[in-house]
This record gives C-alpha cells, sequence and structure tokens, in this order.
C-alpha cells in the first residue's frame, strides 16, 4: 500500500511537473481572458475597443505570474482602427486564484500604422503637452512601436509609460513655410524624456542629419538639444528670406551651398514660447551669391552686380541674446578673388565688427584723394567699429587701409542714423597719387572745428569740388554738423609743375557745403592765388585770383596747350544759380581741335599753322555764364588777340548735348576797319567784288563726342563784335 501511496504521489509530482514545464515553455492558448482584458483595456478609455484572437498563457514559476500574449490583435480608438502586432501583459497569480483580475504591465508592438493615428491613441490614454505639440506639427509618416505600460492596482497608466520604435517617410510643418520632409528616426519616449536618434530628414530637396535630439522636462518648461550634421545644403533667395525673416542689413542673399555641423539648446514654455536658445555651429560655406551695391564702384572700379563668398569657414555661436559669428574665405568682388576675414557680435544693444579685406591684383580707388592701388601689390583695409541699435548710429573706432609705402588712417568716425559724419578725432594721410605726387596730411579735432596740417599735399581735387556746381548737390551732404576746418600746407599742388607755399586758411561748412573760405599761397617768383567765398542769408560769393592760369585751364581736355596769363573768376550764387565770370588776361593756346576745326573750314589756314606750331595768342578772354542743375548757358564768350577774334554764345546740357554760335574774324580786317572809320560804310560794303568779306559765323552743335561744325562767310560785322573789340582795344 504504501508502495503505491508513493508512487501515486511520484506520478503526481511528475504530472504537475510536466503540467508545469509545459505551461512554462509551450503554454496554452484560451479566450477566456479576452473579456477581462477588454474589460480591463476600457478602464484605460472608454473608447477602446480591443479585438483579440486566442491568448497564449505561459507561467512564470518564479515570479508567480502568468504571461499573456496574443498575435494579431485590432485596437479601435474613436473609429480609428490601429493593427497591433502582438500584446502582451502578466497576470499575478495570487490576483487571479482570488478572483481579482488585473493588468499590472501592458505590452503592445504595433504593426506599420501612420503616425497621427498612433499620437491620438497615445493622446486618449495619457495625454500632454509634448503629444500634442507632436499632433500639431506631423503631417503624415508610418511607424513601428513597442509600446510598454504600467497600471496601477486601480487601473490607471503610471507615468513610467516607454514607447519604442522608428519612423520612415513623415512629413513635419514647425513653422508656416517651413515644411520638412522624408523624415525618418528612431525614437524612445518616456514621460519627461522623448529621445530621437539617427534623424534624416529633407528640405527644399536638401538632405539633412540629427545624430541625436532629446527633450526633456524641466518644471514648467521642455529642454530640447541636440546636434546636426548636413552635407551639400543648398538655398535660393526665397528659402534663406523664409528661415531668417529679416533684411540684413540691406544685405541681399541670393543662393547659399554649404555644409553645417551645429549642437543646439532651447526651452519651450506651456505657451510654446522658445527661450534661452543656444547653438554653436561651424558652417562650411562653399558658395553664396550677393547682391552688390551700387556704391561699391566708388572703391572697386570693376565690381559686378553679384558679390560671389567660397571656401568660407564660419564659427557660429548664439547664447543669452549673444550672437557671435567669425569667419574668413574668399570673396569675389572684381575679377580676381580676394580674402575677408570677419568677426561680429551683437548684442540686444550693439553690433560688434571687425573685418579686414586684402586685395591682391584688383583695383581699389580712392577718387575722391586721387589714389589708385598698384595692381603688382597687396592692399589691406581693415574695419574695427560699433553699431548702437538703438539709435542706428555708427561709430568706426579704427578704419586703416594700407598698400605697401601708402597708407590712410581714421579714428572714432562717428555717423549718424543717416550715414551722415558726425564726428571723428583724428586722420593721418600718406601716400602717392595718381599724380606721383606726394601727400602728407593729418586731420585732428581741435574743440568743435578741425586742424587739416601737411607738409605735402595735392590739392586739385578740392579745388575742383570747390569750383564746379554739384549735379546732385544731395549726395554731397555727408557731414551731419556744422564745423570749420582750419589749413596749413606747406607746400599744395594745382599740378606737378606749379606747387603753392604756405597754403593757410580756412573753409567753413555749413549743411556740408562750403559757405565761407580764405586760402592763401604763394607761387615761385611772388606770383599769388587766392581763394575767397562769402555767405549770406540768400547768396554765395565765390572769387578765385591766380597769378598763374595755367593749373585751371589745363582741366580741361579740349585745350591740350596753354601758356602764360593769369585768372580771375567771380560767382554769385542764389536760389540754386550760379552767375559766373572768367577773365583771363595775355595766354596763347596751342592743339585745340574745335579751334583748329573752324580754322579750316573758314579758309584760314594760316592762322591754323600758328595753332599747331607756337599757338595763337590772346590779350583778353572773358566768360560770362550762368548755372543751374545740369544747364551751362554762355551768356557771351569774347576772345581778341593779334591774329584772330572771337564772339561766341550758347549753351551745354549737362554731357549730352553742346549748342554754340558766334563770330570770328582775322586781326587783320579787324584793324583795316579800325583805322578807316570815317569811311565806315565802303569798308562794310566793299568798293570790289569781295572785299567786303570780314569773316565767318559759325555753329557748333551735337552731342560732345560727335560736334558738328558749320560756318559762313559774313560781310557785315555786327554793332556788338565792333563795340567789344573798340571797348578791349581801348582799354589795352
Amino acid at each position: 500500500m504504501k508502495k503505491i501511496i508513493f508512487r501515486f504521489l511520484i506520478f503526481t509530482l511528475l504530472l504537475i511537473f510536466g503540467f508545469i514545464t509545459y505551461l512554462s515553455t509551450i503554454g496554452i492558448k484560451t479566450d477566456v481572458f479576452n473579456d477581462q482584458i477588454s474589460k480591463e483595456v476600457k478602464k484605460i478609455d472608454n473608447q477602446l475597443e480591443l479585438d483579440l484572437d486566442k491568448i497564449s498563457i505561459i507561467l512564470d514559476p518564479f515570479k508567480f505570474k502568468l504571461m499573456l500574449k496574443t498575435v494579431g490583435a485590432n485596437l479601435k480608438n474613436r473609429n480609428k482602427l490601429i493593427k497591433l502586432e502582438s500584446i502582451k501583459s502578466n497576470i499575478d497569480i495570487k490576483t487571479f486564484i482570488n478572483k481579482k483580475f488585473s493588468l499590472s504591465e501592458l505590452d503592445i508592438t504595433t504593426r506599420t500604422i501612420e503616425i497621427k493615428n498612433l499620437i491620438s491613441f497615445i493622446r486618449s490614454i495619457k495625454d500632454s503637452p509634448q503629444i500634442y505639440i507632436l499632433e500639431k506639427f506631423v503631417k503624415k509618416g508610418y511607424l513601428i512601436a513597442d509600446i510598454n505600460l504600467k497600471f496601477d492596482q486601480e487601473g490607471n497608466i503610471k507615468d513610467d509609460f516607454i514607447i519604442k520604435g522608428f519612423v520612415k517617410d513623415g512629413e513635419v510643418k514647425p513653422l508656416k513655410k517651413i515644411n520638412l520632409s522624408k523624415i525618418s528616426l528612431i525614437f524612445n519616449l518616456q514621460n519627461n524624456k522623448f529621445e530621437f536618434k539617427d534623424i534624416n530628414l529633407s528640405y527644399d530637396n536638401n538632405d539633412l542629419t540629427f545624430p541625436e535630439l532629446n527633450i526633456k522636462k524641466q518644471k514648467n518648461k521642455f529642454l530640447v538639444s541636440g546636434k546636426n550634421n548636413s552635407k551639400n545644403l543648398v538655398l535660393d533667395n526665397k528659402k534663406i528670406n523664409q528661415l531668417l525673416n529679416i533684411d540684413f542689413y540691406n544685405l541681399k542673399i541670393k543662393s547659399a551651398e554649404f555644409d553645417l555641423s551645429n549642437t543646439f539648446s532651447f526651452k519651450i514654455n506651456n505657451k510654446y514660447k522658445i527661450d534661452d536658445f543656444k547653438i554653436d555651429s561651424l558652417v562650411n560655406l562653399k558658395n553664396s551669391k550677393v547682391v552688390s551695391s551700387k556704391n561699391l564702384k566708388e572703391f572697386f572700379p570693376e565690381s559686378k552686380d553679384i558679390i560671389e563668398l567660397s571656401d568660407h569657414q564660419i564659427q557660429i555661436e548664439y547664447k543669452e541674446n549673444l550672437l557671435s559669428i567669425i569667419g574668413n574665405g574668399n570673396i569675389l568682388i572684381q575679377k580676381e578673388k580676394d580674402n575677408i576675414k570677419y568677426n561680429f557680435s551683437k548684442s540686444k544693444k550693439n553690433l560688434k565688427f571687425n573685418t579686414s579685406l586684402e586685395i591682391k591684383k584688383n583695383p581699389f580707388h580712392l577718387n575722391f584723394l586721387n589714389y589708385e592701388k598698384n595692381q603688382d601689390n597687396k592692399l589691406k583695409i581693415v574695419i574695427l567699429g560699433v553699431k548702437n541699435l538703438l539709435s542706428n548710429e555708427i561709430n568706426f573706432k579704427n578704419i586703416s587701409i594700407k598698400e605697401k609705402n601708402n597708407k590712410f588712417e581714421i579714428q572714432n568716425l562717428s555717423l549718424s542714423k543717416k550715414y551722415k559724419i558726425k564726428s571723428l578725432s583724428k586722420v593721418d594721410l600718406s601716400y602717392f597719387d595718381n599724380d606721383l605726387l606726394k601727400n602728407d596730411a593729418s586731420i585732428k579735432k581741435r574743440d568743435k572745428d578741425y586742424l587739416l596740417k601737411s607738409n605735402s599735399f595735392n590739392a586739385t581735387k578740392i579745388i575742383d569740388d570747390l569750383l564746379k556746381d554739384d549735379k546732385n548737390p544731395e549726395s554731397k551732404k555727408i557731414f551731419s554738423k556744422n564745423f570749420k576746418l582750419n589749413i596749413k600746407i606747406k607746400e599744395a599742388f594745382l599740378d606737378k609743375d606749379h606747387p603753392i607755399e604756405d597754403l593757410g586758411g580756412y573753409l567753413t561748412f555749413n549743411n556740408s557745403e562750403v559757405t565761407d573760405a580764405n586760402l592763401a599761397g604763394d607761387f615761385s617768383d611772388n606770383q599769388r592765388i587766392n581763394l575767397t567765398i562769402r555767405s549770406t542769408s540768400n547768396e554765395k560769393i565765390t572769387t578765385l585770383y591766380s597769378d598763374i592760369a595755367k593749373p585751371f585751364v589745363n582741366r580741361y581736355k579740349f585745350i591740350k596747350g596753354f601758356e602764360e596769363g593769369n585768372l580771375n573768376f567771380h560767382s554769385i550764387k542764389q536760389n540754386n544759380v550760379s552767375n559766373s565770370k572768367l577773365i583771363i588776361d595775355n595766354f596763347k593756346v596751342q592743339e585745340v581741335p574745335a579751334l583748329a576745326k573752324l580754322l579750316t573750314l573758314a579758309s584760314l589756314q594760316g592762322i591754323a599753322d600758328l595753332l599747331t606750331g607756337e599757338g595763337i595768342r590772346f590779350t583778353d578772354f572773358e566768360m560770362k555764364f550762368s548755372n543751374k542743375n545740369d544747364l551751362m548757358r554762355i551768356e557771351e564768350l569774347y576772345a581778341i588777340g593779334p591774329a584772330i577774334s572771337l564772339l561766341m554764345e550758347g549753351y551745354i546740357e549737362s554731357d549730352d548735348l553742346v549748342s554754340l554760335r558766334g563770330t570770328m574774324v582775322p586781326a587783320t580786317t579787324i584793324n583795316r576797319t579800325i583805322s578807316s572809320i570815317p569811311l565806315l560804310g565802303d569798308i562794310l560794303v566793299g568798293k570790289k567784288v569781295g572785299e567786303g568779306v570780314f569773316g565767318v559765323s559759325f555753329k557748333i552743335k551735337g552731342p560732345p563726342n560727335k560736334l558738328k561744325t558749320t560756318v559762313n562767310p559774313v560781310k557785315t560785322l555786327t554793332p556788338r563784335f565792333i563795340t567789344r573789340t573798340l571797348e578791349k582795344i581801348k582799354k589795352n
């Protein structure tokens, strides 16, 4: 009997062991728990409907739990179907025995499902701001996910849920004009932490790579951090404006091609406002095209409409409202590439900048200083300053231009918001100009005024600017304040051959215009030059006297030879109209093309030969003219000399049209006329055929480069011509 009982016990134990082993390894399938699991799921949300196949049950004898698994389940959420690959859960055997069935944990593996459906599913289970943000941004995409949910004793989901998986063919739109597509990534979502890895996406046909992106909850904010590595990015003008949404200091970028590597972080509050943005970037700018400013022509004569940047290494750092940009690379402004380095630092109040440009073979001009860079020399421009972003005023702490032995330097140049000069502390100039003349000068501020001191200075441009009427006077208004410039120059040049010693005096500027001036100096042999300007409320009077006229007359290209003579100029300007008188005495001219053609047409070859030889002498030259805007009206131009005399009038309209008419008479005819005053009638008419022809009338008209000259013989001189000739002869 004992053996029977023992064998029964052994058999029972083996049977129990075998049953436990079977349950622990193979398990059983049943639908007994289907309704109960569905009811537990409905505790999460009443809208959830779970369609289950038979459930596989496997025993975990060590944890005293039953592991439940089903394959091919369907989850319906508000009429949206989500196909699941599998569902797993554990049931405590004690609760099962006590008929207190409840889920402690639920593992769900999905099939390929739409992201938006999954987001809606998650929000129905456990809503949160980060899930809401995802739902707003996500437009499409597919994913496969493993979802782990843990429940408390009352069937509520605990905060330590975990959702893992990967995304493919995603599309999000975080901003109105920015669309990100072809998104693929691996994700790990937890209650207070979102992790994204191996992110690949496309923006405007550019492939972007983010090795990692993390979102963590910190109190009532979410910290977003990540890395980005992208190659061969190309952006056009439209996309650049969408991203920047600003006209960066009038800098219009047309395109950019670059590689990008950066780390970044920022915080999002519960109102979805971004703050504490930080970024460290390294940009390899392969090529970029920028619209050129028209003003560049003044300095870079061969500048193009488009500036090209290439091979730039740029470091960008943004932290606590401070933006730092440091970079260098090639820049193509003209025909050859140059090198540029830059350092920008921007805060809420200021923009600090430090830029250097090295020009190699390209030209560079400072026309207002009569300077041009030697093509074989390198030239370096350094600009250091700060812009006040509140007032929009700019202070250039230092501007320097260096080329071998040539140097230009400006210190503390302050500009108003309209880019007018407010003040400067010092200017140093030391260079050879286009006339190969040495210029050595300095300008220093003294109280409200300035002092120009120089050992040697070419004053050609200064005199030119003072004498000519500006076509666009508003463009010359570069000063925002009135001041007085005192001048002391030991040797000033009007040209190479006519230096002025001890040129001194002053220029007074009001509204960027010289309103008062007194400059005086000496040529050699005690010959004087003096310039004065006096202004009242309604008129401006300019006078210029020079014992040597040549350096002023030689400025006119149509006169290739001019010798001797003195010059006296007087002008009154009222209501933007200048009425002027120019007198030159005792001079001769050579190689004047317009006059030579006129003499040839008048069959005065002998006088024409003089013109190309030793020159034609004039004892008197007087011109009365007026200027208004682009129009010069010559009221009377009179010249008398031993060979010929001229009387002329007309107008010159800018550089477009010349219209002149007048009378030219050989001096022999004039002398005969004067000596025969009592018989003037006979002389004017003539006793024989041909004797009464005094000279020619002429017309010169057309564009400056295509002038047409016509002549007609005249027998009768106008009373005006005779009167003016008599006046001059009597004077002499």
